[in-house]
Parts: structure tokens; C-alpha cells; sequence
């Protein structure tokens, strides 16, 4: 780890707990959504694994912590994704391979 100038390490990168291991939060996309007086966010993260493999992870949170369960999105939230997704762009474009139509894709 380096040092800053002033001596003060870095801080470190948020982790997230998954099946293989604790990954390291590289990016994430947050929407902040209500349903009456509930409140919550579904968030899109980018994740690093441990032997360095990129992970996706789709979770909602109450609190900040991203909680288990089937995510759930309405048709005017998924717009606001998209505009969250501008301000991760590392996250936006592992999410646009995902789903690119590989037949589209020009050889060079």
C-alpha cells in the first residue's frame, strides 16, 4: 500500500461478501426508489473477486447494505439506471457486453 504525501494510508476499497470469496467494490449504480413511505435503492455493482474475475451483482438496500432477494424495477427506474450508469462507466460497459449481440459486433 503507498503512503500519501502526509503519511496517511489510502482508504481501502469497500468489500462485498459472494459465494467466491470477498470481492472488492470496483463501481456501483444506485437508484433510489419509493413505494408509499418506503424507501429504498436498488443498486448495480461491479465487483472484483479475489483472483481478479469480474463480478455483477444487482441488490436492493434500506439501510446501505445490499440485501438478498429478487430485484425489482419499474419502467421509469430503469431510465433512471441508465443515467446513473453515466457516472459508472466501467460498470456500464460490462453490463453492455453482457447483453450486445455478438453477430452486431464488427471484426476488424
Amino acid at each position: 500500500m503507498v503512503a500519501t504525501a502526509t503519511g496517511a494510508k489510502p482508504p481501502k476499497a469497500p468489500k462485498a461478501a459472494t459465494p467466491w470469496g470477498a470481492a472488492e467494490l470496483l463501481e456501483e449504480a444506485t437508484v433510489a426508489q419509493r413505494v408509499g413511505d418506503r424507501r429504498f435503492s436498488v443498486v448495480v455493482q461491479l465487483l472484483a473477486a479475489p483472483g481478479g474475475e469480474r463480478l455483477v451483482r444487482f441488490a436492493y438496500t434500506t439501510d446501505g447494505s445490499a440485501r438478498r432477494g429478487p430485484v425489482t424495477m419499474r419502467a421509469r427506474d430503469l431510465e433512471r439506471l441508465r443515467a446513473a450508469l453515466e457516472r459508472a462507466p466501467v460498470l456500464a460497459q460490462a453490463l453492455e457486453s453482457a447483453v450486445a449481440d455478438p453477430k452486431a459486433r464488427k471484426d476488424p
